[in-house]
């Protein structure tokens, strides 16, 4: 037994005898005579429905990887949180699932975008973004800043339903806070000495910027990829950097060379001033000693003049004979009568001059 549907819906849409403007409702026993004829058709369509609303139940299934959170809507509201593992919450259209990774760090590249090719970057090929990285420094220059924010999801109940469009939020922050630290710098500090600091205030200043929106994000990490001058003056900022660069080597080589001569000449001069030191006072000991030996000597002479003149003369001529550098020659009066006096010149020498005499 089939079911004409057409002739169904021609007796459904034909008016009433009588005719009339008000047509009266459609007529539900040719609907109900369909329906029993379906029932006749399909005999089994009966567990129909209760597999529907078992599949109904099993989609609120849903499973938590370790490196993310659950975070369950109730009518498009934050209801709860849940932890890594399998869980369940009421079927679409009342419950669902979101679940961001809280430990993934996510980079946001500004200034420049990396060229990518089947889903992995390309070393070294970078395609600039003017428009985000040139910026005007405090002392009035224009400089090139590329760099790179990393961050992560500190709060997903914060990061989910404060703030839409979460990526477009940090890059306009990241921007921001670049552009002011930048603009309070000048352009030598920001390309030489002051990157880290550079990085360090921009990633504070994202930080509190995005705490005020409440995103639930944190900042791990702003790092400076390129930072140069526009193209058009980066020849003659070379130059200038080369200039400062000789600058600086010039007084290193300078100040090398000064410490390694001060200190010698100190020593030198410290070691001349103890040579005098010491040759002033052995002198003054020698000097007091012989005027107080002179004057022992003069106190016994002047008590016996005759013993103390010989004791002198004899101690005189036991230092001369004891003494193995002196070269002596002894002769008789007899042999001294005969004898021409010379002095033997030839044998002196500058060295032994003061040693040598002769008797």
């Amino acid at each position: 037994m089939s079911w004409d549907w057409e002739k169904l819906q021609q007796k459904r849409r034909k008016p009433p005898e009588g005719g009339g403007g008000g047509g009266a409702g459609p007529d539900f026993r040719d609907f109900g005579d369909g329906l029993k004829r379906l029932r006749l058709k399909f005999p089994g369509w009966k567990i129909i429905p209760p597999i529907i609303f078992g599949l109904w139940l099993l989609s609120g299934i849903y499973i938590v990887d370790p490196d993310e959170i659950g975070v369950i809507r109730r009518f498009g509201a934050f209801h709860r949180q849940t932890g890594p593992g399998p869980h369940y919450h009421w079927p679409f259209p009342i419950e669902s699932a979101l679940t961001p990774k809280v430990t993934q760090i996510q980079r946001i590249e500004i200034g420049f975008r990396a060229i990518t090719r089947g889903g992995e970057f390309q070393q070294g090929q970078l395609r600039p973004v003017p428009e985000e990285s040139l910026m005007l420094t405090g002392d009035e220059n224009i400089v090139d800043v590329q760099f790179i924010v990393q961050y992560l999801i500190k709060d997903p109940v914060e990061y989910l339903f404060n703030v839409s469009g979460q990526a477009k939020t940090v890059k306009d922050a990241a921007e921001a806070a670049m552009r002011e630290v930048v603009g309070h710098s000048n352009i030598d500090g920001v390309l030489t000495t002051d990157k880290l600091a550079v990085q360090n205030e921009t990633r504070d200043m994202m930080q509190n910027i995005l705490d005020s929106y409440g995103s639930g994000i944190r900042v791990v990490a702003v790092q400076l990829q390129d930072v140069h001058p526009p193209k058009e003056v980066v020849d003659a900022f070379k130059d200038v950097a080369s200039a400062r660069e000789d600058k600086s080597r010039y007084i290193n080589e300078a100040e090398a060379y000064r410490n390694d001569l001060m200190p010698k000449a100190r020593g030198q001069a410290a070691a001349m001033v103890n040579q005098a030191e010491a040759y002033k006072e052995r002198e003054i000991r020698r000097s007091t000693g012989e005027a107080a030996r002179f004057l022992a000597v003069l106190k016994e002479y002047n008590k016996a003049k005759d013993i103390t003149r010989k004791r002198l003369y004899l101690e005189t001529m036991e230092m001369i004979f004891s003494n193995p550098d002196l070269e002596k020659i002894v002769l008789s009066d007899k042999a001294l009568a005969k004898a021409v006096p010379y002095l033997p010149l030839d044998r002196l020498s500058p060295r032994k001059s003061g040693k040598t005499g002769t008797n």
